[in-house]
Order: structure tokens, then C-alpha cells, then sequence
């Protein structure tokens, strides 16, 4: 594919531009500049230096008069003047001048009834393979006449002054939805890349009639999509690789009146303490065209040691997604019948699985509680206690009304059975239990994508308010009670009366929800 010329991009200078290069090229031109090494199977072994997470009080939405009243701004979704914007991107494109840059041009959205064009611009080759890898991408024809939708700049080497350009540290995040463009400065997190896209989809899709979900999602023989909700580190990817069903995407998705769709067309697997027993597919995707961020090498071998977390909790692998096996390809599946909500409670109370009715799965949508793990974000490290509005409220700017809205349709309309499974922890909180074993939580996912659990008796939860089914097939019985697993009883009831409180108190800011939501959530 041609190069282009720095100008097309607005950027002055003599600098060199390459467009759409292929995956070892990329890697060649990122071993050549130092970027990063390679591992014993040929993945691009890389650090992100001081940013291994995604950074949410760098971002900032650019606020302008056509879309000020749609935005729903708070801590989440943060202002910034035009003109400091303007300013900061000034001078990010000065930066890039004369400087060797990387294109890539590609595709969100798999079905193509809705997708949407992204031009990528990046200084690192190896953060260029990364979102290749990452979005759609296009053939040769189609970029003959690629004209983009929406442009991201991504620069990590210039850091912003916080004193001069308005932010808050050297880095920041600038969305511009009414100039249809994105400028990444200081961070050179990869995750940063994807989520923009992720969040200009979550403005776009909504105006198109889709929900647009911060999920993964995959099919069963019957043709019939699974949706997997939870935010980073939860399971979604883990449990949505499963070798009996084909894969539509581990992150990102949008379910509309025809489909459940892959938003992208790769994947970002957490890999710490990754393992070929306990994820093969994942595993066996590490190679040559895949990049691995933060993760430790043997000096000698360059084996990874995906046990090592000294640089970070947050090790990742980026890879297309056609290096899963069983990929869906493209990346579109029927309407969805089961709905999972993954949460890792790190408190240890949560019992495994619950089965919810239509108003509890509003509630659980709404509250997206989950314990943030270690390593996701700059500045956490250890878990925390999180309410992430619809699973994933960094990354929609509407209203979260507008997408709980959305979903309470489709579940209905589609008569979708609806769990809340927890990946956290059992027999006490983090640090005294124990992380729930994947065999059990992947036991669990099947009998609720099979029907297994239709057929079983149900005890209420009178404290969570939720339906637990007393038995599971491949899972010990006294798993599914969390109270049961404790050694003190009398710590088990005073920490899970903590939490219920702090879904109520949580629930309080959502003063216009309906009466029958509120009820159906825990009573504290």
C-alpha cells in the first residue's frame, strides 16, 4: 500500500509516512527503532514505560456546543475548553514533524451495515501492529478509497504541561466528537488506543438504534449469541474463549436488531499467571504478529514468565482475532439468548451464580459492580471496590440511562435468561479466601448456555435478592453457597451486610429509576 505525504494528516516537515504496512513489517521496523524484543514463539515483546494501565483522569471530552447537551459530564466524562484543546493539538502535530509515522486505516463494527472508519496515527511502530491487529482490517480494495470517519493521533512522546495546557499530569486523552478526532499524548498504553475507538462506538451506535456493550460474546451450534458484561479482569475474555463455541470477539460489541456484532477484530487478553492448561486458546494465540506489553522474558530463552508481575498486574497479549481457532469470522452472530454479568468480588459474599428476573438484571447493569483488580488502571494496586455504570463507565459518554434503556429491550424482546457470576473470591475476602477455580466458574457458564440450570431448584438470596440454584453439574454443591465456605459464619454475615449496603447507597445517585428496579436489588 502507498505511503502517504505528512500533509494529509495536517502535519508540515519531510517526514516519512507508511500506510496499512504489513504485521512483520511492523515488527521488523519496531526491532529496528528498539521498541521492543522478540519472544521464544516470534510475539513482539514490548514496555510501556511509566503507563501499564489505562489512565481515566487523563481523559478529557473536547466541549462544544453541538454535542455539550448529549454528554453526561461529571468525574467520568470531563470537560475541556476548545481552545486548550486546540492548543495542545497545535502542538502535538509540531511535535510529529520530520518524525517517521505509522498509518494504520481500518473497520469497527463487523457488520457492515454499521461499521464505522478510523484512521490511526502513531509514532511507535509497535503500538501501529497493535490496533492493526486490533480493529478490522480492511483489504485492498477497500482501502483504495478509504476516507475515515474519525482520526486518532497518538503520540507518547510528547508529554503536556499541566500548568500551561489545562490537564492533569504529562499525559491526557483528548476526544473531540464533533471534530471526529482523538490525541493521545504521554501514554504509550495501547489500551488507550482501543478504548477511544470504544468510546467514540459508544456514542455513534446508540444514535443508530444498536446497544453498543462493553462485553464479550460468542456463539453456540445453533447460531444463538452468549453476552459476557464485566470490566478488565473479570473473565471476559477467559471465559468467552471456549473451544465448544465459536468466539465472536472478547471486549467489545454491538447487539442490534438483527445481530450481535465484534466492534473489533482482535483481542487483549490479560496474561498474567496465563497458562496452556487453564487457557489454550489465549495461550497458543502468543506469536509471531502477536504483542505482548509488560510482560517478563527468561534473558536466555525469552520464554515469558506470565507468573511475573514486577513491572505490572496488567501484562497484556494483542493479537487478531483469527489466531483463536474457533474464531466467528466475520465476527456477527444471531440475537442474543443468555446475558452473564461478570463480577469479581473481592470481598468473598457473592455467591457464584445467581439467576436474575428482568427487573434484577436492570439493577446489576446499572450498579456493574466488580472489585477493580490490581494493574488496570495507574494507581491500583490491589482490589477496590467499583460501581462501574453498565459495566463500563469510563468509556460511554451518553447518558447511562440511554444504554440500561436499550438493554431491558433486548433481554425482553429476545427473552434472554440473565445470571450474575462472580470470578472473585470464596471462603473470605481477598487475602484470607480464595480466587474461585476456573473449572467450577467455566462449569457454571456452561450450564447456564446449555439450560442446564432451567432444570434445577432454586433458594432465594434474601440478602442479595437474588435466586441461587442449589445444585450445578461439575461444581460441588457447598460452592454455590458462599456463607458455607467461610470458616467464621459470623464474619461471612457482617462483611455480606457491608456490601449490601454499599449496592443501596450506590443505587441512590439513580433518583429517577424506577420503583420495581430499585426493589429488585440487595437489601442492605
Amino acid at each position: 500500500m502507498k505511503n502517504i505525504k505528512p500533509i494529509e494528516l495536517g502535519i508540515a516537515g519531510d517526514g516519512v509516512v507508511y500506510r496499512n504496512l504489513e504485521p512483520a513489517v511492523l515488527v521488523e521496523k519496531a526491532l529496528q527503532r528498539g521498541e521492543g524484543v522478540l519472544s521464544d514463539k516470534g510475539a513482539l515483546v514490548v514496555k510501556t514505560g511509566k503507563y501499564t494501565g489505562r489512565s481515566p483522569k487523563d481523559k478529557f471530552f473536547v466541549d462544544t456546543p453541538s454535542i455539550h447537551d448529549e454528554i453526561a459530564w461529571g468525574s467520568v466524562n470531563v470537560p475541556i475548553e476548545k481552545e486548550k484543546y486546540e492548543s495542545i493539538k497545535s502542538k502535538m502535530l509540531a511535535y510529529l514533524q520530520n518524525k517517521e509515522l505509522f498509518v494504520f486505516d481500518g473497520f469497527a463494527g463487523a457488520d457492515k451495515k454499521y461499521t464505522k472508519r478510523f484512521r490511526i496515527v502513531n509514532e511507535v511502530a509497535a503500538q501501529n501492529l497493535f490496533i492493526h491487529q486490533l480493529l478490522i482490517r480492511p483489504t485492498k480494495e477497500e482501502l483504495e478509497s478509504f476516507e475515515p470517519d474519525f482520526t486518532i493521533v497518538v503520540a507518547p512522546g510528547f508529554k503536556c504541561v499541566p500548568e500551561v495546557d489545562g490537564t492533569n499530569s504529562e499525559a491526557a486523552i483528548l476526544v473531540n466528537l464533533e471534530g471526529r478526532e482523538v490525541f493521545i499524548a504521554g501514554s504509550q498504553y495501547s489500551g488507550e488506543i482501543k478504548k477511544s475507538v470504544f468510546t467514540i462506538m459508544n456514542y455513534v451506535l446508540p444514535k443508530m438504534g444498536v446497544l453498543s456493550m462493553h462485553c464479550s460474546a460468542n456463539i453456540g451450534d445453533d447460531g444463538e449469541s452468549a453476552v459476557f458484561f464485566g470490566l478488565s479482569g473479570t473473565g471476559k475474555t477467559t471465559l468467552s474463549a471456549d473451544p465448544n463455541r465459536k468466539l465472536i470477539g472478547d471486549d467489545e460489541h454491538g447487539w442490534s436488531d438483527d445481530s450481535v456484532f465484534n466492534i473489533e477484530g482482535g483481542c487483549y487478553a490479560k496474561c498474567i499467571n496465563l497458562s496452556e492448561e487453564s487457557e489454550p486458546e489465549i495461550f497458543r494465540a502468543v506469536r509471531f504478529g502477536s504483542e505482548l506489553e509488560n510482560v517478563i522474558l527468561d534473558e536466555e530463552t525469552r520464554v515469558p514468565d506470565y507468573n511475573d508481575g514486577s513491572i505490572t498486574e496488567n501484562t497484556r497479549a494483542g493479537y487478531p482475532i483469527e489466531f483463536i481457532p474457533n474464531a466467528a469470522i466475520p465476527g456477527v452472530g444471531k440475537q442474543a439468548k443468555t446475558v452473564i454479568f461478570l463480577t469479581a468480588d473481592a470481598f468473598g459474599v457473592l455467591p457464584p451464580i445467581s439467576r436474575l428476573d428482568n427487573d434484577a438484571a436492570m439493577y446489576h447493569f446499572v450498579s456493574g459492580y466488580t472489585s477493580k483488580l490490581a494493574g488496570t488502571e495507574r494507581g491500583i494496586t490491589e482490589p477496590q471496590t467499583t460501581f462501574s455504570t453498565c459495566f463500563g463507565a469510563p468509556f460511554f459518554p451518553l447518558d447511562p440511562s440511554v444504554y440500561a434503556e436499550m438493554l431491558g429491550k433486548k433481554v425482553k424482546e429476545n427473552n434472554a435468561r440473565v445470571f450474575l457470576i462472580n470470578t472473585g473470591w470464596s471462603g473470605g475476602p481477598y487475602g484470607v479466601g480464595s480466587r474461585i477455580k476456573l473449572r467450577y466458574t467455566r462449569a457454571m457458564v456452561t450450564a447456564a448456555l446449555n439450560g442446564d440450570l432451567d432444570k434445577v431448584e432454586y433458594k432465594h438470596n434474601d440478602l442479595f435478592n437474588v435466586d441461587v440454584p442449589t445444585s450445578c453439574p461439575n461444581v460441588p454443591s457447598e460452592i454455590l453457597d458462599p456463607k458455607s465456605t467461610w470458616a467464621d459464619k459470623a464474619a461471612y454475615d457482617k462483611t455480606a451486610k457491608g456490601l449490601a449496603e454499599k449496592f443501596v447507597a450506590n443505587f441512590k445517585k439513580y433518583d429517577k429509576m424506577p420503583a420495581n428496579i430499585v426493589n429488585a436489588g440487595p437489601k442492605g
